[in-house]
């Protein structure tokens, strides 16, 4: 049996934010077994979590979607903290140690989950028409490109146009075959943010993310050069709709702070 569970991320209210499953590890599993149980789930991500030397503390991360292994992803990393302080109330600190060699610190901070993440940056990279099209995106004020996630950032000018864009996913797809995303994002019109953005990958997960804590190892640096701001207020625009606190502590980490809620835990029966 493995012990399974389904997480809300970047929220406080069941059935909002990013859903994501959480399977807590005795012993490692195959890669095949870790991603026939992310293509049952249907999630956009589900998190292998399993204990290093026999600790409370340490452990081991995998993410995988419904399509291939993810190297990084936030909600899946906020979502398995969640169940690692609820499995072991004393804990105030976590580190997890991803396949592609990161380690996340992670603390619960004044009722927040607060990770620590690398900063990722980003370099100028033209859309193509085609791609624009598929989003219903008729004009942009910048198109970067980071190279660590292979996402494509593009920065609009509306927040509002921003919410209301409806993709054709299947011509989105075919526009481009080099990325593994497209990310939009805009200034905020809501006094209580400072950014929103809206995160799309038909290429290697689902149509649509609706929180992203991933993409914001680049949005932080982004739009914190752009407002002059070290700690900024995030809300992704999805449909169910997720907000976070981004923070830069230095040249190299920032920090992603949020809530999460356990809505679901069983066993896989293996």
């Amino acid at each position: 049996m493995i012990q399974t569970y389904i997480v809300d991320a970047f929220t406080s209210t069941a059935f909002k934010g990013n859903p994501a499953g959480v399977c807590v590890l005795n012993t490692p599993i195959s890669e095949t077994i870790m991603h026939a149980i992310a293509k049952e789930l249907g999630f956009s991500e589900t998190a292998f979590v399993c204990p290093l030397s026999n600790s409370t503390e340490r452990y081991t991360i995998r993410f995988f979607s419904p399509k291939m292994e993810i190297p990084l992803c936030g909600h899946a990393t906020l979502a398995a903290s969640k169940v690692i302080f609820s499995l072991h109330e004393s804990l105030t600190t976590l580190t997890f140690k991803t396949f592609s060699g990161l380690e996340l610190s992670v603390e619960m901070h004044n009722g927040l989950i607060k990770m620590v993440f690398p900063i990722y940056n980003t370099v100028p990279q033209n859309a193509p028409k085609l791609l624009l099209s598929a989003l219903g995106i008729t004009e942009i004020t910048n198109s970067r490109y980071n190279n660590e996630t292979k996402i494509l950032l593009l920065e609009i000018a509306d927040s509002d146009v921003l919410q209301l864009l409806q993709p054709n996913f299947e011509q989105l797809k075919a526009a481009h075959t080099g990325i593994n995303g497209v990310l939009v994002t805009a200034v905020s019109k809501q006094k209580h943010f400072d950014f929103e953005s809206r995160y799309f990958w038909p290429w290697s997960g689902t149509n649509e993310d609706p929180v992203t804590g991933g993409t914001h190892t680049f949005l932080a640096k982004y739009w914190s050069l752009k407002l002059r701001k070290k700690r900024l207020k995030s809300y992704q625009c999805s449909e169910r709709t997720g907000q976070m606190i981004v923070e830069i502590r230095n040249e190299t980490q920032m920090t992603i702070e949020g809530e999460a809620c356990i809505v679901l835990k069983g066993d896989f029966l293996l």
